[in-house]
């Protein structure tokens, strides 16, 4: 379950952070562990009203709350720069992996070519899991959960909160101020 609300230390959270952050100029790039591992990313906003529907059970039961749509870490950070209006292009594999802007259609402080993301081991789980996806067909059946949101919608979201959260920090550093730094 994501939202504009996870922490920061979230993979999720991680890429549209500095994806704004790129964006308007205040970050160069960031690094990620294994992009290629797919998770089921629904928005909190669904996962909370199945909660409330597993309360309204006369009889307690479990359910799994899922979409049961996968998408890879770097789907996701493809969707968080295209909401910004930035096409990546990924080149290399493994921990050779790095995107690359390939276009941008706003007048944002990228430039074409310019390295936004680059694999690094360190940020490799030990314990890494490839695949994570459940199977929410008894919540479905028996509550009607079905997710009203999509991965697309759910990084649009995450993106235009992390947006505005920087635009601060751009106005504070355009006026002369000290901001922290974010990256790595």
């Amino acid at each position: 379950h994501e939202s504009e609300r996870r922490g920061e230390t979230f993979v999720t959270r991680k890429i549209t952070r500095a994806a704004a952050r790129i964006a308007l100029g205040l970050q160069e790039k960031f690094y990620m562990g294994n992009i290629d591992s797919k998770r089921d990313w629904g928005h909190a906003k669904d996962y909370v009203e199945g909660m409330w529907r597993i309360l309204q059970q006369e009889q307690p039961d479990d359910f799994v709350l899922a979409t049961g749509v996968t998408t890879t870490v770097r789907e996701f950070i493809q969707l968080a720069f295209q909401e910004l209006g930035i096409e990546l292009e990924f080149k290399g594999k493994g921990i050779a992996e790095k995107a690359f802007v390939k276009s941008c259609k706003n007048k944002l402080a990228v430039k074409t070519g310019q390295e936004v993301m680059a694999v690094d081991p360190k940020y490799f789980r030990p314990t890494e899991v490839e695949l994570l996806i459940g199977d929410a067909t008894k919540a479905k059946e028996k509550l009607g959960c079905t997710p009203k949101y999509t991965v697309q919608t759910l990084a649009k979201e995450m993106v235009q909160e992390d947006l505005k959260l920087f635009q601060k920090d751009l106005y504070l550093k355009d006026g002369g101020h000290n901001i922290l730094n974010y990256g790595e």
